[in-house]
């Protein structure tokens, strides 16, 4: 006999993974899926990283230590100083990507029962780390026809309570691609200091930014020193997914002392990934240009197709590499299952992430789909124009 712990029975399934299995039988059947349910790049990972990977030199693969090999934390100090942020070793954990990153926030900032507040929609799996750490998130919802704007500063702290101990902001945003201003930012910034509230920063898509406009760190901010974690991966940066790097940054030396005895107990980040990842830190301004400029082209033919789609409504994205849409339907997950099994344009058909699993808020999203806009241009144009075809049948049988 099995138990299964209520923290176990919490956990939600993933929005994203969990239709996996419909994709695998339109697959079976000879469909080809083009997925924008998920945000895995088809840029080419860059070869400096590649190359180091090839080039490993060694016939033990050991453990590393458990706040990174010295020669990745360098790596991303040199980074960091790029973007005017100044970081020594002791402010540098690597970790299993920027989903143990979160974790690892959740787990040192919070005990059980404390909450989080985190602008709605958000990152999927914020709510599944939260509950494994016993946390409670707390929404603070934005909405697409106020161009998913942060409420005003008000209402966000009538939503504190003295159950509260942290506020997460992912910037640029996924799902919605928002991008929030240095204002914004500031006000966030002397909420959690008039509250006493730590900041979570999830900043893992600071480059992707289609404005011009320069990203603002949480860790720019001199008077939030003590109160800011910055969590980070090199997955969607560099186009490297499966390599499991990320990295939790922190001022704050109690939290960093209690986050190195976290990465003790799981004894070290991946070493032949943070071998790969030495390199990335010293890509030169045209490789960001180029990536840039491809997320721009391929978001701007996600835009011009949604202007064609009767019912659609939208905001551009400014940064990041996604969009959220409402769609004209009843049920978003519904149709996009109907898409997997039941449509295709010359057996071609396309995967959406229903947006409703992004939301905390129950009954929120539910015709809301999540667009990631991470293939090259022409399959980004044959995908979007199977979607077109597809709702208007959809549509036309509802």
């Amino acid at each position: 006999m099995s138990r299964v712990s209520l923290r176990g029975k919490m956990l939600p399934p993933s929005p994203i993974r969990k239709l996996k299995p419909y994709d695998d039988e339109a697959s079976a059947a000879g469909k080809k899926v083009y997925h924008l349910n998920i945000g895995q790049p088809d840029i080419e990972t860059p070869q400096e990283m590649l190359d180091a990977l090839k080039n490993i030199d060694t016939r033990i693969v050991g453990y590393g230590p458990s706040q990174g090999i010295p020669e990745y934390q360098d790596a991303l100090i040199r980074y960091y100083a790029r973007h005017n942020i100044d970081l020594k070793r002791e402010n540098v954990i690597v970790t299993t990507g920027g989903s143990e990153a979160i974790t690892m926030a959740f787990t040192v900032c919070m005990d059980p029962g404390d909450e989080v507040l985190i602008p709605e929609p958000f990152y999927t799996n914020y709510n599944g780390f939260a509950i494994a750490a016993g946390v409670k998130v707390v929404p603070v919802t934005t909405r697409l026809d106020d161009d998913w704007q942060i409420p005003p500063i008000e209402k966000i702290e009538a939503l504190i309570s003295e159950k509260t101990k942290a506020i997460l902001i992912c910037n640029p945003n996924n799902p919605t691609g928002k991008v929030y201003s240095k204002e914004e930012l500031s006000e966030i910034v002397d909420l959690a200091i008039k509250k006493d509230l730590m900041i979570i920063a999830d900043e893992v898509y600071r480059e992707f930014i289609f404005s011009g406009e320069k990203h603002t760190s949480f860790m720019n901010f001199e008077r939030a020193k003590d109160r800011v974690i910055v969590v980070d991966s090199i997955s969607k940066r560099f186009s490297s997914c499966g390599a499991r790097i990320g990295a939790f940054l922190s001022y704050n030396s109690d939290i960093m002392k209690a986050a190195l005895a976290y990465g003790q107990a799981r004894l070290c980040p991946p070493t032949i990934d943070q071998i790969m990842a030495v390199p990335s830190a010293d890509l030169g301004d045209d490789y960001y240009k180029e990536v840039v400029n491809e997320y721009r082209h391929r978001r701007d033919v996600v835009i011009d197709t949604l202007k064609e789609m009767d019912g659609v409504e939208f905001k551009s994205p400014n940064g990041a590499f996604y969009i959220v849409i409402k769609l004209p339907v009843e049920d978003a997950e519904d149709f996009v299952i109907w898409l997997l099994k039941d449509f295709h344009v010359d057996m071609e058909t396309v995967m959406l992430a229903p947006a409703e699993g992004f939301y905390s808020t129950p009954g929120l999203g539910k015709n809301e789909v999540r667009i990631a806009f991470v293939l090259n241009v022409e399959k980004t144009v044959k995908a979007m124009n199977i979607l077109k075809k597809g709702l208007d049948v959809y549509m036309s049988r509802s």
